[in-house]
Order: C-alpha cells, then structure tokens, then sequence
C-alpha cells in the first residue's frame, strides 16, 4: 500500500502585481504536478499586439470595458467547470474567494527596488521607465477594476488561502509551499 496523492483543491489560482514572480512559480507548478497552465497576462498580451498598445506602457484603460468583462466571464466560467489548471491573472484569486475547492495564492514582492529591478532587466529598460511602467500599469489596472467590479483591495490577504513573499523566498521554496498546502490532503490506497 501506498499513499496515493489526491489534491485537496482542484484549481490553482496565481495572482500577484507586477514582477513578483507569478510565471515562474506557475511553471514550477507546471512542472510539478503536469497541470494545464492558462496565463490571462499572455492573452493580454496578444490583444494588445492586434491592437497595436504596448503593454507596458498602458494599462487595463487602453482597453475596452468589453473586452475586460470578456476575458473575466471566462475566468469565472473556469473556475466553476474546470480543474487540473493552474490560472494565472491578477484578478483570479480575487473571482475564486468564494471556492473553497480552489487554491488561490498570492504573490507579493515586500520590496519594491526587487520588483523594478526585475521589470528593468526583462524588458531591458532603465529603472525611471521600469518605476513609470509599474506605477501606471497598477494604477491604471486598479482604476479600472474599481468602477467594474467595485472598490475593493483585490489583493487583500483575505481572498487568498497562501500568500507568499518572494523577497523572502526563492521559486523553489516558494513551489514547496504551495506543494505543501495542495498535500495538506491525502488518502489511502494501492497503486
């Protein structure tokens, strides 16, 4: 007989603001438990280039509130039919607090000097345009999501089941965590 892993949740959200390290520990997941991965960030990405913005210099209000609405209608579709997925969105934690079968991690970097050095050396831009760059994105972003869904914190410790400060620790123990929390249920059985 052996232990048979079988996850307490059946969806992992990710979110987390600007480099704070939410694509690495995703693929980390990835790797981990063969999960499908769906990253609302590349999705994003893609409209913003048919749509000719750059989205490091535009936030959420370069697009249409349609569009915005489109994109978290299928989130919530997601997070009541699916599983086996690892959901990376800033705003994916905040649509799953109600699922308790669902992990929703946040990410937070605990120092911002980290968050514009990493912003700066991946998009290979100064630091002033990496600090510009996140400061209009998260408001713009934040602007936004408050006349949509209301004025809330959606990055308030309260939606989230594991929230982790990657200052304080590298991807791979950051990975152990969220393993951790997903093994926190097991059961009996042979292979």
């Amino acid at each position: 007989m052996q232990n048979k892993f079988v996850p307490k949740y059946r969806l992992i959200t990710i979110s987390g603001k600007i480099a704070v390290g939410t694509t690495t520990l995703t693929k980390n997941i990835v790797s981990s438990l063969g999960w499908k991965h769906i990253n609302i960030g590349a999705i994003q990405r893609k409209y913003d280039r048919q749509n000719q913005l750059h989205e490091n210099k535009m936030g959420a209000l370069s697009r249409t509130d349609d569009h915005e609405k489109e994109i978290d209608a299928m989130t919530e579709q997601m997070l009541k039919t699916e599983k086996e997925i690892i959901y990376e969105a800033w705003l994916a934690g905040f649509f799953a607090s109600s699922y308790k079968d669902v992990l929703k991690v946040l990410l937070v970097c605990s120092h911002d000097d980290i968050r514009v050095d990493r912003v700066a050396n991946r998009e290979n831009v100064t630091v002033d345009e990496a600090k510009n760059w996140i400061k209009q994105r998260e408001n713009e972003n934040t602007e936004k999501w408050k006349r949509l869904y209301g004025d809330h914190n959606f990055w308030d410790h309260k939606y989230f089941d594991l929230v982790i400060d990657t200052y304080k620790t590298g991807p791979l123990e950051t990975l152990g965590k969220v393993l951790d929390k997903m093994s926190s249920s097991r059961r009996r059985g042979s292979i």
